[in-house]
Parts: C-alpha cells; structure tokens; sequence
C-alpha cells in the first residue's frame, strides 16, 4: 500500500475542501492515486466538485492589451509576491508583453519568449524577464496568454481587482455600437464574478455529461434515504441536477447579475439587446485567466498542521 504523506492529504483538501481525515481516508482506498481520490470524496457527497482548476495560490498579475475592437490579448506573470505584484516596474512589463502579444502572432508561450522583446529589440522576451528578475529580485514566471481577434463582430475587455480577473469577450453581432458594447462590458463584468466554463450547452461533450451524472448517482446510492427510491425517481432527480449544475457552468444559462426582476438569463439579456438594436448579436467566445489559477504557493506551516493531526 502506498505511504500516505502529510502534503498529498493537504493537496486533496485544497483541491476538494472536504475534511482532513477524510482525505486521508480516500486517499488510502485509492492507493494513493489523487484523481481516484477526488472521485471517491465526490461519489461519496464530501466533495461538491474537483477545485484544482480554480484553487488561488500564486501572486502575480493578469494585463490586457487591446487593438481597437477586433483584437485583444490577456497575459498572466506571476511573482512570489503580493508586493512585487503592484510594483509599477513590474506592471508595466507585464502591459508591454501583453501588447507584444497582441500585436504579434505566438503559438505558446516559449515562441514569445523566444520573440525578440518589443521594448528593448537588442533583447529576447526571455532576456527581458531574466533582467526584471535581476532588478526586482524574485522569481517571475510569463505563464500564459491568450489572444482574441473577432471576424464578424468586436471585443470588449475587462479587467477587475486590479489585474486579478483579466475576461475578454467576443461577440458575433452586425451591429457595433455603444449599447452593444456596454452589453459585452456587463457579460465581461459576469465572466468575472461567476467564472462560467461554456457559452452555452453545445459546447459540452456528452462525456463530461455523463460522468457527471455517474458521480450524482453514486451520491444518490450513497444515501440511505435517497437510495431507496424508485429507478424512476431518482433518474429524475439525477436529470434535474444535471441540469441546475449545466445552468450554473454556461454562461447564457446563468441569471443575469443585473437583472432587476433576479430571473433574467444572460442569455435572455443579449436577446433583449439584440432586439432594441435591431442587431444580429451573440456571445461567441470569452477568455477568463485568473491570476494564480491551478497555483499552489508554499505553505510550510499548513503542512506542518496537517502532519501533527494525522498523527
């Protein structure tokens, strides 16, 4: 049986939030394995869903470039700390990497740095951050970018918390004018705030569906009362929680933040838009980054925690 360490138990709560001995549990009916934990705490209701993806842990900051409304980029550097995240050297680095990338065509993140820097032509982006290393004294990491150049409509962008939540959203519409734009502002401002995965349900593969209703299932036999009710039944219910969590992860689904009457779908909204300006308009595409995401700082002291618990 693989030894159970005091930092695979503090990984599975950071990802899952269940409790301590919990994990420890899973992770030894699991021999370990971190993924077949995560499932085991989730068939067994102590896990609402996997939070690796979305698990804040690193500094840093997310900058946006734009280039009119056609094209925009979204760049994440992370530092080692909150500190270095507001210095203004460090700042304006990362906004000359975004406008490089918005003005360039890179196909990953070593092409870039690899890219001759557009702040100073004499160096490579990678010479460039090693300097800002040099000058600054921490670590800083370019980790990713995105770029998004709308064909058959425009791009608003929006930036919140000072660069924690970088969101672009592209629209397809013919019609670009303010009130279309205001609209993308406030579906960037609901990216930001409720993090949906999808646009619409389309987007979903049917085998993500299905390992969702798989999980639920478990959930429901795991339940003395649950369990116990007609096939029928509790296909229902799998089917209706399937369908309130797939409202809740795409974006037209969701309940407009400012809807005034609180029942108004984002998707509704774009509709309403779209028809006071005689427009064809809808939600393409959006990019979320968020700094950190995925990220784990170190946290000695926590594992230290978790090591005297366990015993």
């Amino acid at each position: 049986m693989a030894e159970i360490s005091a930092k695979m138990v503090k990984d599975l709560r950071e990802m899952t939030g269940a409790g301590m001995m919990d994990c420890k549990k899973a992770l030894a009916a699991t021999e370990g394995n971190m993924d077949e934990a995560v499932e085991f705490l989730r068939k067994n209701g102590q896990a609402k869903a996997e939070k690796k993806a979305s698990r804040i842990a690193a500094e840093g900051i997310c900058k946006i470039a734009v280039e009119g409304d056609k094209s925009a980029a979204v760049v994440e550097v992370n530092s080692e700390t909150d500190f270095v995240a507001k210095n203004e050297q460090f700042q304006s680095f990362v906004g000359q990497v975004a406008a490089q990338v918005v003005a360039g065509d890179y196909a990953d993140v070593d092409a870039l740095l690899a890219a001759s820097f557009s702040g100073d032509s004499s160096k490579t982006v990678k010479e460039a951050l090693v300097e800002k290393v040099a000058t600054i004294g921490e670590n800083l990491n370019i980790r990713r970018f995105a770029k998004v150049t709308a064909e058959n409509g425009c791009v608003v962008t929006y930036t919140h918390g000072g660069g924690r939540i970088g969101v672009i959203v592209e629209a397809a519409t013919d019609v670009v004018n303010d009130a279309i734009k205001e609209a993308l502002a406030n579906v960037a401002m609901q990216i930001a705030a409720l993090s949906p995965k999808y646009v619409c349900k389309d987007e979903i593969g049917a085998d993500y569906i299905e390992h969702e209703k798989e999980i639920l299932k478990a959930q429901i036999m795991n339940d003395p009362k649950e369990s116990q009710k007609p096939a029928n039944v509790i296909e229902g219910m799998i089917a209706g929680r399937v369908n309130k969590e797939l409202k809740e992860i795409c974006l037209v689904d969701q309940i407009y933040v400012k809807a005034e009457d609180g029942k108004q779908s984002v998707g509704q909204y774009i509709a309403q838009v779209a028809k006071e300006n005689g427009a064809n308009f809808s939600v393409k595409r959006f990019v979320r980054f968020e700094t950190g995401e995925g990220l784990e700082k170190k946290n000695e002291d926590f594992a230290a925690e978790v090591a005297a618990q366990l015993g």
